[in-house]
């Protein structure tokens, strides 16, 4: 039997629902073995980021050089990579092995507004990494932010943003998250350089518990094109596996709590979720 492997370069999440912890716990609810890589240790919990620890750059490149010359993986996903430092070590090395399904969470901020990512390392992001993306997964205020636009408040705004990124940086897809759009959906938009656009509709949860989605969205997109899936397959399934762990969040700890990662598997064995 085939054994598909994730690499997750990003943030370390103390709490447990975002970063890579969230990453590896969508890994393996795929049925995919996971890896990590730790650019940043974070102190964080349900109330917010208490403190932020860049990695040196050698400890970052070790541990890609270790997983990737000699495990591999069929797809790599980054997430909070804080500073141009980083992101031009892990871009160059990207390049080196020559990664083929790249998906990009471009982590700006956290849950309570703490920034994840320094204003001068904007340029390296989207000159350097977003160039090599498969996917990136921006939401509004990262897609505002790339696009240099104040607001994104429609669908319609929705695809010109999409086609900006494409245009100007260069990933392969990008799909662009319309959780922050008012409405009884939340839509999000799908568009490749071919200009094809699909968009994927779910009935909006109204809960506060919601830390670590775009995380956990951009692993389960991950996973599925390291099993094999193509973009819009890997895309539509992760939606699904979102909206369920959205629906089932967790109310622990005072704050903004997490996604229910096993949400997805247990709606599936009780047929409560229609595939």
């Amino acid at each position: 039997m085939a054994i598909y492997k994730a690499l997750t370069i990003a943030g370390s999440d103390s709490g447990g629902g975002a970063g890579i912890q969230a990453d590896l716990k969508t890994f393996q609810e795929f049925g995919v073995f996971g890896m990590s890589v730790i650019t940043v240790v974070t102190a964080q919990n349900t109330l917010g980021v208490q403190g932020v620890y860049p990695q040196s750059l050698e400890a970052v490149e070790t541990q890609i050089d270790s997983v990737l010359s000699d495990i591999g993986a069929d797809a790599v996903k980054t997430g909070m990579l804080y500073s141009a430092e980083i992101i031009r070590l892990t871009a160059r090395k990207l390049r080196q092995y020559d990664v083929s399904n790249l998906v990009v969470d471009p982590v700006m901020y956290a849950k309570g507004g703490t920034p994840l990512l320094l204003q001068e390392a904007m340029d390296a992001l989207m000159h350097e990494l977003l160039p090599l993306a498969t996917v990136v997964t921006p939401n509004m205020p990262e897609a505002c932010r790339l696009c240099g636009v104040p607001a994104i408040e429609s669908l319609d705004q929705m695809k010109e943003a999409a086609h900006k990124l494409l245009d100007e940086f260069g990933p392969a897809y990008v799909l662009l998250k319309g959780g922050h759009l008012p409405g009884g959906q939340s839509v999000d938009l799908l568009a490749g350089r071919d200009g094809d656009m699909v968009t994927f509709s779910s009935d909006r949860i109204f809960t506060k518990h919601t830390h670590g989605t775009g995380c956990t969205l951009a692993a389960a997109v991950t996973a599925g094109l390291a099993a094999g899936s193509t973009v819009e397959e890997a895309v539509s399934t992760a939606k699904q596996f979102i909206t369920a762990a959205i629906s089932s969040s967790l109310d622990i700890g005072g704050g903004i709590g997490p996604t229910d990662h096993s949400a997805y598997r247990k709606q599936k064995e009780t047929r409560t979720v229609i595939l």
